[in-house]
């Protein structure tokens, strides 16, 4: 927040924002339009719009005093809780629409203030001869007196002028609920929840009164000028609220059993018909939208100065001239006069009632945005939020739910409108600011908590193994990771959908500062790879100067699916056998861990065309094959192979061949290997060396063959033998199973 925003002098403390709430939410809609709720709907109706209402509005005056008791409210009230919690590019969009809707208030409240004149209108005709048709004669003057107090006096005179019209409307209500009427002597209680006919549409009733709900917000925005925001706001805002609900639960009663239904629909003054003294009800409507005229006009400037305190905008000019305050109380005058503009070009048009239902789409978004930080906040688990106010989490996140809900029911097109306006803004503001904070960390709290709880819970779930519920979850340790892309490519297709993968570099050399550097720079660059192709591998990095220490600490890395790991990976170059023979002289540490061993050799052509996958078994290699097929499948699984096919070729002596043969037509029958009969083909073979052979002329077109590999292939006399006489073929992936994979 820029310095200038933090005023000199604050000296408000907590009844101006009482009171600021207050005059808003026994505003105009009150005085105009409450009657005509309560003869449409009657009181049972009357009621459920109160409860509907206060079910917004309750969590968010709780959320509200949760998030402002935890962190130092500044200068732009509910835009800055949103900006610091969700970042300042998604705050500034939806501080942009909650700014427009605050100055468009000031006219709707000055347009309404008009009709409090309707009272004087047949006194003028009759005394003077002339008829008053245009409310703006009065709302007119009445925008120009407003910019002319908050221009040159700002917030304190407002306050000072907020005293007295909340002190009438204090007595306007009193002599409200003094009065009586006729029908009020023979109103029959028992009929008090009977429903109402009426062509009117409760969500069409709901939409005009919701926003008289909507005025606990409004001494947020004097969080500037506050002594101790962090006590006013949560205490001012939660009293208004419930102040303001139980008043309207009482006028609701009053109503309805003072006046006939037709009446209350059909007269939108019909409060003067009821009150003691019929005049104070022009008075306190005019008090009360004056009063929220006040209020809208004092907030609406600060949430301006707010946004380009934080250079939101794109041209600088425009931050430095909205965000400056005057040098005495830091009051937004030159944000003041731009709001002056809008609410004049408002008031001037006379009729605001065609924007009245997107005002509320851009409060409720306000008001959704603020449960649902307090919902997230909940479980984001963030050390440093400590709020000394604690709403409960189900509150907050009803209370961001209703406001969706009620968004579409009151207007769809509106509150698509809304939501694309604010979409629309939040992208042109991160592509033209210099403001780049994007979304805050509370998201990525959430998802830390999220990982966390679902790994704990799959680590302390059933362990009970079974061949059914088998899939990999592969560890690759890579020294050469930048050389060649075969081993990424292999992890990418396994972890695309079916598996989890973890690829650590290995990074050969002592520990130190330096190579600390250099293994979090190659790790930002993979991460940056990955991010590219679409790749859902975790990455890590490992510092060792020996190649068996970096083989067992890859072993023990714990798996990021919240299950062990069981599987490695480990990748060399045809013709380079350095890494290879580490990889073997370290087998019997790799069998202790029970890992599956695949062992990719990689060729100068790669993958090929991604299309012909070769699967090669013999008698020893029955249980690698289920391995090799599933992870075939899996591979075939991936958008790369979209066009591939599996192929197996079974290689047998000529003594066992037609017995062999025989088991693997057994095998496909029964669906243990779901290949159909005619992609095996049985080649008979006499010594290994001649299998080797085969394996070249046969498979020289194929883009990944896959070879099993036993304990007894890489004994001390064999050596790298297993691995080599492959010259003709492309990539190979050596295969070796810890046990036998079930194939439904």
């Amino acid at each position: 927040m820029d310095k200038s925003l933090a005023s000199s002098k604050s000296n408000f403390g907590t009844l101006p924002v009482f009171l600021t709430a207050m005059s808003t939410i026994l505003g105009a809609i009150m005085f105009l339009r409450f009657g005509y709720a309560a003869g449409s709907v009657g009181f049972a109706g009357t009621l459920l719009i109160i409860i509907i209402g206060h079910m917004v509005t309750i969590p968010t005056a709780m959320a509200l005093a949760e998030i402002a008791t935890n962190q130092k409210v500044e200068g732009g009230g509910e835009y800055f809780i949103i900006s610091r919690s969700f970042g300042v590019n998604i705050g500034a969009a939806i501080g942009i629409a909650l700014y427009l809707s605050q100055a468009i208030s000031v006219a709707f409240y000055v347009i309404a203030f008009a009709e409090a004149f309707e009272a004087i209108k047949p006194w003028v005709l009759h005394e003077f001869g002339y008829e008053l048709y245009d409310n703006r004669l009065f709302s007119i003057p009445a925008i120009i007196a407003l910019i002319w107090l908050m221009v040159n006096k700002g917030a304190v005179m407002g306050m000072k002028a907020l005293y007295v019209v909340v002190a009438i409307l204090a007595i306007s209500l009193v002599l409200f609920f003094l009065g009586s009427t006729p029908y009020s002597e023979v109103f029959d209680s028992s009929l008090l929840f009977k429903g109402v006919n009426s062509d009117s549409r409760f969500f069409y009733v709901f939409a005009i009164i919701f926003p008289a709900f909507t005025g606990m917000t409004a001494g947020v925005g004097l969080s500037g000028d506050l002594r101790d925001p962090k006590k006013s706001i949560p205490l001012g805002t939660i009293a208004a609220t419930l102040t303001g609900m139980i008043l309207y639960v009482f006028i609701a009663y009053k109503l309805v059993s003072s006046a006939d239904p037709a009446d209350l629909v059909n007269d939108q003054l019909v409060m003067s018909k009821i009150a003691l003294w019929g005049p104070i009800i022009p008075i306190g409507l005019a008090a009360a939208t004056i009063s929220s005229a006040l209020g809208s006009f004092m907030v609406a400037p600060r949430t301006l100065q707010a946004i380009g305190g934080d250079k939101v905008f794109p041209n600088r000019f425009v931050n430095f001239w909205v965000s400056k305050g005057t040098m005495k109380n830091n009051e937004p005058r030159n944000a003041t006069i731009l709001t002056s503009v809008i609410a004049f070009i408002f008031v001037l048009l006379g009729d605001v009632n065609a924007v009245a239902e997107i005002i509320s789409m851009f409060f409720m978004v306000t008001y959704g945005s603020l449960c649902l930080i307090s919902f997230l906040q909940h479980f984001a688990a963030d050390p440093s939020y400590r709020p000394s106010f604690k709403s409960k989490w189900y509150l907050s996140l009803l209370g961001a739910i209703m406001c969706i809900y009620l968004m579409f029911k009151i207007n769809t097109p509106y509150a698509m409108a809304a939501i694309l306006l604010m979409i629309g803004l939040y992208f042109y503001i991160s592509a033209n600011s210099d403001t780049k904070k994007g979304m805050a960390t509370i998201f990525q709290g959430v998802i830390y908590q999220f990982s966390r709880t679902m790994q704990v819970f799959l680590q302390k779930a059933d362990k009970a193994k079974t061949d059914e519920d088998w899939r990999p979850a592969i560890l690759c340790l890579s020294k050469d990771t930048f050389e060649r892309y075969g081993a990424l490519d292999l992890m990418k297709w396994i972890s695309y959908r079916y598996g989890f993968g973890t690829f650590i570099h290995f990074e050969k050399a002592y520990f130190s500062k330096e190579t600390k550097a250099v293994a979090e720079a190659k790790l930002q660059k993979l991460i940056k790879i990955a991010a590219a192709s679409n790749s859902n591998i975790f990455f890590e990095t490992i510092i060792s100067p020996f190649n068996t220490a970096a083989i067992i600490q890859a072993m023990q890395q714990p798996g990021i699916s919240g299950k062990p790991n069981n599987m490695m990976l480990f990748e060399f170059k045809k013709g380079e056998d350095e890494w290879l023979t580490k990889i073997i002289d370290n087998y019997g540490i790799l069998k202790i861990a029970e890992y599956d061993l695949c062992i990719l050799a990689s060729s100068d052509r790669g993958f090929g065309y991604h299309k012909d996958i070769h699967i090669w078994i013999r008698k020893e290699d029955f249980e690698n094959a289920s391995l090799m097929i599933l992870l075939s499948y899996i591979i075939l699984g991936h958008p790369d192979w979209q066009k591939g096919e599996i192929k197996i070729f079974a290689s047998f002596p000529k003594e066992h061949l037609a017995k062999e043969k025989e088991n693997l037509i057994q095998l496909t029958s029964t669906g243990r290997l779901p290949i159909s009969a005619k992609n095996i083909r049985v080649i008979e073979v006499e010594e290994d060396i001649e299998r080797k052979k085969l394996i070249n002329e046969y498979s020289i077109d194929a883009d990944l063959t896959l070879i099993g590999f036993h304990e007894g292939n890489i004994g001390p006399h064999q050596g790298l033998q297993a691995f080599e006489g492959y010259n003709e073929i492309g990539n190979i992936l050596f295969v070796n199973t810890s046990t036998s994979k079930y194939i439904k």
